[in-house]
């Protein structure tokens, strides 16, 4: 038992009258350069830190408010896979890890496919979120992905996918390996029935993820500092017992060696990725927006209403 945060700090609290509802995340500090900055203020620049520009990590709805016009979308019903197929057990069973997951981040698993519109153009949008186990790739994931592919051939729309990983699910084996080429099979047909597919790299995206359809979009795009690779630094250095260079493996980096197509702030993802579409779409720049009706007020996701 620590006795000053458990038995001094309440006592001090208590004749000083400070209230029990204090939020404790109020203030959030910059990684990079220790600011402190408010989490209001953060939360309206999208989780950006206006000062140095680092960007935090945020959930995939938050993702999804943020890309999507006026934070309006639809979520699609993800396809229902057998959970642990292979019992698979370490320090904890694999069941437990997957309800602590699910308690955590209030998703069935790590993908989260949408519909919506972006300046106008209607799209699929697939996001993983990081939270959920790493965003690591099992066969929940994988069949949600072929799914959000599925989506967008059926209405003709271009996919963009916000890829956030540590790789595939390690409990689930050769059946979380398999998700790499079905996955890959997703991205030909859509690229066979000439829909755009539109990758955005976030931080960290490793693994097998990076081996597969994180790496087959028509234009891949990064946030600034992400981490994009299949091994990790420290893992190269190890095996090739050399000094890699600063910045290896980040965003820039992989710009400059040709990698990544372009490196794009959080704030300007929405314009860029809509002034992509209508290239590859060839679509006129004034391109009429699509009338509000796309998405009715009735399949409109509770947590994407905006707020009052």
């Amino acid at each position: 038992m620590n006795w000053i945060t458990n038995y001094v700090r309440p006592r001090i609290n208590s004749m000083l009258g400070r209230r029990a509802d204090m939020p404790e995340n109020l203030w959030i500090k910059d990684p990079e350069t220790g600011e402190m900055v408010f989490h209001k203020d953060l939360e309206s620049n999208q989780f950006v830190i206006p000062s140095s520009g680092h960007h935090m990590k945020i959930s995939a709805k938050e993702r999804l408010k943020f890309f999507f016009d006026d934070g309006r979308y639809e979520t699609l019903e993800n396809p229902k896979v057998m959970q642990d197929p292979l019992k698979f057990r370490d320090e904890k069973r694999y069941v437990d890890r997957l309800k602590d997951a699910k308690a955590k981040t209030g998703l069935e698993d790590a993908i989260i496919n949408a519909l919506g519109t972006v300046e106008g153009l209607p799209v699929v949008v697939t996001v993983q979120d990081f939270a959920f186990m790493g965003g690591s790739l099992g066969m929940a994931a994988g069949d949600a992905i072929v799914h959000g592919f599925e989506v967008a051939l059926q209405r003709k729309r271009p996919l963009i996918l916000f890829a956030a990983s540590g790789g595939a699910r390690m409990q689930e084996g050769i059946l979380s390996l398999m998700q790499l080429p079905r996955t890959t099979v997703g991205v030909d047909r859509l690229k066979e029935a000439g829909l755009p597919y539109i990758v955005v790299l976030t931080n960290p995206t490793t693994g097998g993820v990076t081996a597969s359809y994180a790496m087959l979009g028509d234009v891949h795009i990064a946030e600034p500092g992400a981490l994009i690779g299949f091994a990790g630094p420290r893992v190269i250095e190890q095996t090739i017992r050399e000094k890699l260079p600063d910045g290896f493996q980040r965003a820039e980096y992989l710009m400059e060696h040709g990698m990544v197509d372009m490196v794009v702030s959080r704030l300007e993802l929405r314009q860029t990725i809509a002034k992509l579409l209508k290239i590859l779409l060839k679509l006129p720049e004034e391109h009429k927006p699509l009338e509000p009706e796309i998405l009715p007020p009735a399949v409109i996701s509770a947590e994407a209403r905006p707020q009052a």
